[in-house]
């Protein structure tokens, strides 16, 4: 199942072999303790309404994208604030770039001279997102 991403009515297929790095290490409960002034403990529970985070990172030997495909990322990376749709495992979700912890960041999967790279030399990506 391909994972795709959707902004303005475009969207980009990221391939089928990214690997959701934090899948199981976030929980929806945000828990929080204090003690009273009396040595009691205090506990106070929530559950969190959004910002759950999801990093997609490809291999060194899947998962890569062309250079044409990092520029068009890229330049939705470069917008501010914007939601996206992200297609993963067959659910819909609402994401944004996560820019404090690096949004989208892609490294090539050969070092090249400079003169060498084309629209279709392949990458290495990292996707950081919020889900909102």
């Amino acid at each position: 199942m391909s994972i795709t991403l959707s902004y303005d009515g475009e969207t980009v297929s990221l391939g089928d072999r990214l690997d959701w790095q934090d899948e199981f290490s976030w929980s929806p409960v945000d828990q929080a303790t204090a003690y009273s002034t009396k040595g009691a403990l205090l506990v106070d529970i929530a559950v969190k309404q959004a910002g759950r985070p999801i990093t997609l990172v490809g291999t060194e030997t899947v998962a890569w994208i062309t250079r044409s495909l990092c520029a068009k990322l890229q330049s939705w990376a470069d917008l501010p604030g914007i939601e996206l749709t992200l297609v993963l495992r067959g659910q819909a979700r609402t994401v944004m770039f996560d820019h404090a912890n690096g949004g989208f960041a892609a490294q090539p999967v050969w070092k090249l001279l400079d003169g060498e790279h084309t629209n279709s030399t392949l990458y290495l990506p990292t996707f950081r997102f919020l889900e909102v």
